[in-house]
Formats: C-alpha cells, sequence, structure tokens
C-alpha cells in the first residue's frame, strides 16, 4: 500500500496533462518526428515529453523500431486511462457550459442509418426548436461499430434497434418502442391498390432493400424465411432511407420498412404500407449508454426528450 501511494504521490506531482497529450500523438502518428508536425513542435520537445513521462511512471512506455515506436503494454494502459481523462475534461467543461447556459452544450448521438433518418432526425429538429444553442453531432454505423465508439467515448449515447442481449455488460439497453416492419410502396405503383397480398406475389418486383448484414436485413431474412421464402433479389441495394424513399416515389419499386418511419420520414402521403404481412418482423428501439457514466445535463436533455418523442408511438404498440 505503501508503495503505491508513493507512486501516487509521484505521478501526481510529476505528470502533466501535455505529455500525456504527446504520447497519445505520437502513437496515432506512428513516430515522434510525425508527432512533432502535427502538434508544431520540434522532436526533442516530444523525446522529453516521453521520457518525463516513463521516469514518473518509472516503465518503458514505447517501443522504438526503424519504422517508427508502438506502444508497450504499460503504454497501451496508460493510452487507455488518457483517452478516460481528457474525455472527463471534456465531459466538465460541458457540463460547466450547461450550467453556465442550460440551453447550450454539445451531444454526439450514433445511430443507424435508418433511425438516424426517421426518429432521431425529429428528435433533433424538436429539441433544436426548444434549445437552439445546442449543437449536435451524429454519426451513423452499424451495431458493433457504435457499441465500439459509444465504449470508446467517440458518442455520448447510441439510438438504435435491439439485435438481442448486448454482448458487452458495461452497455445498458433503455426500452423506447417497439417498431413492426411492412412492406411499403409508392402510391403510384399498381401493388399500393390491390388487398390481400402473398409474399410470393411479389417474389419478381424491383426490391430496393438494405444490405443483408445490416440489422432490418437480418429482419428481413428472418421474414422471409418464417414465409417459406429466401432473401428477395434486390434490383438496388442501399444503407441509404432517402434514396430508397425516393425509389419508391417513382412506382416501380418496393421495400421493408421500420412502421415507424412513415411516421417520422415518409413525405405525406407518398408511401402506401401494402396488405402483405411479415411474420416476426418486430424489434425494440431504445437508448443505448455505458454503465455506471457520468451522464451530462445536455445528454440527459436528450434523454428526457427521446422518451417524451417515443411515448405516443409506445402506446399504440
Amino acid at each position: 500500500m505503501g508503495a503505491l501511494m508513493q507512486m501516487s504521490d509521484r505521478i501526481g506531482k510529476r505528470m502533466k496533462l501535455q505529455d500525456l497529450h504527446v504520447l497519445m500523438a505520437v502513437v496515432q502518428a506512428g513516430s515522434m518526428g510525425k508527432a512533432a508536425l502535427m502538434l508544431n513542435t520540434t522532436q526533442p520537445n516530444i523525446s522529453r515529453s516521453i521520457a518525463e513521462l516513463e521516469l514518473a511512471f518509472g516503465v518503458r512506455l514505447l517501443d522504438r523500431h526503424r519504422r517508427g515506436v508502438e506502444p508497450t503494454e504499460c503504454g497501451r494502459a496508460l493510452l487507455d486511462c488518457g483517452a478516460a481523462v481528457f474525455d472527463e475534461l471534456r465531459r466538465g467543461v460541458k457540463s460547466i457550459e450547461f450550467l453556465a447556459d442550460p440551453t447550450a452544450g454539445e451531444v454526439r448521438i450514433g445511430s443507424t442509418a435508418f433511425l438516424a433518418a426517421s426518429f432521431v432526425s425529429a428528435l433533433v429538429d424538436r429539441l433544436s426548436r426548444r434549445h437552439p444553442r445546442i449543437r449536435f453531432q451524429l454519426v451513423t454505423g452499424y451495431m458493433e461499430t457504435l457499441h465500439r465508439d459509444l465504449s470508446e467515448r467517440k458518442v455520448d449515447l447510441l439510438i438504435m434497434r435491439s439485435g438481442g442481449p448486448i454482448a458487452d455488460e458495461r452497455l445498458h439497453f433503455e426500452f423506447l418502442f417497439e417498431d413492426c416492419y411492412v412492406v411499403a410502396a409508392g402510391t403510384k405503383n399498381p401493388w399500393a391498390r390491390r388487398r390481400n397480398i402473398q409474399l410470393s406475389d411479389l417474389a419478381e418486383e424491383r426490391w430496393v432493400l438494405p444490405p443483408r448484414e445490416s440489422v432490418i436485413g437480418s429482419i428481413i431474412t428472418q421474414a422471409f424465411r418464417a414465409s417459406g421464402f429466401n432473401y428477395p433479389r434486390a434490383t438496388v441495394v442501399t444503407d441509404s432511407p432517402h434514396m430508397r424513399v425516393s425509389l419508391l416515389e417513382t412506382g416501380r419499386f418496393i421495400t421493408v420498412f421500420p412502421a415507424s418511419a412513415l411516421k417520422f420520414l415518409a413525405r405525406g402521403s407518398a408511401l402506401k404500407v401494402l396488405s402483405v404481412e411479415l411474420p416476426a418482423a418486430r424489434r425494440p428501439n431504445g437508448i443505448v449508454t455505458v454503465r455506471d457514466r457520468a451522464i451530462s445535463p445536455v445528454v440527459q436533455l436528450v434523454i428526457d426528450s427521446a422518451r417524451e418523442l417515443a411515448e405516443p408511438t409506445a402506446k399504440r404498440k
């Protein structure tokens, strides 16, 4: 215990945040020379910062070789701490900014492309009207990437569909609303006037669909298999919700949408749900955060507003 206290005291007195910032820059750049250019300083200054860090901890933090540098095991542990330190400092600045002006601050939201274009866009619109000084940064991607971004503090929260239990026990999923999935077409499409349609009737139609590996792609696969059919042959494969809407409006294509998208995404009555059933096509949507990680006031405001926006949809399910 005494040795640990002595190390803690030594580090507290000798370690500088600037030196930690330099270490992170060196690893990112791959060499001290490149880090010096990145930070607009000299290589001797970079070497001095690294040497002072290694002296403070009493361990080697970088392995030097002809191709550059790479962190040692101790260096990687310090880099992980450094990322958390600078993230907490950034959060502290945001919290102070928010306390000084409750209508200001920045929030980083991660989401899938479809929810970003529908529910999240409606959420941002609502919040920006009520609190015009809040700044939003939206990151879209697939589930695994978004989970990693949240764990690495690149985003503050996720709004996404649940694909089942989350493997990372540090992450917490809060239910917002359940979505069903429907086959949709533009109002100009002849199928929009038909009733009692079977999936087999649509096998040869022009489908515009997301990639199979996406969340919606997996849902479509399960729904078609439950009806005894393979994944439909897509004429167009795209992650872009707006492109799918645009193609449907031509009257020549059909797709599968979350039902909530017709509320949050579709313009007027340009789209219509076809009278065809997709079995087993329901998924919960919600907020993903990191357990035991402090939530800033502005992020809490976003969470509260998301609950409010989702409440009417949740009640209908």
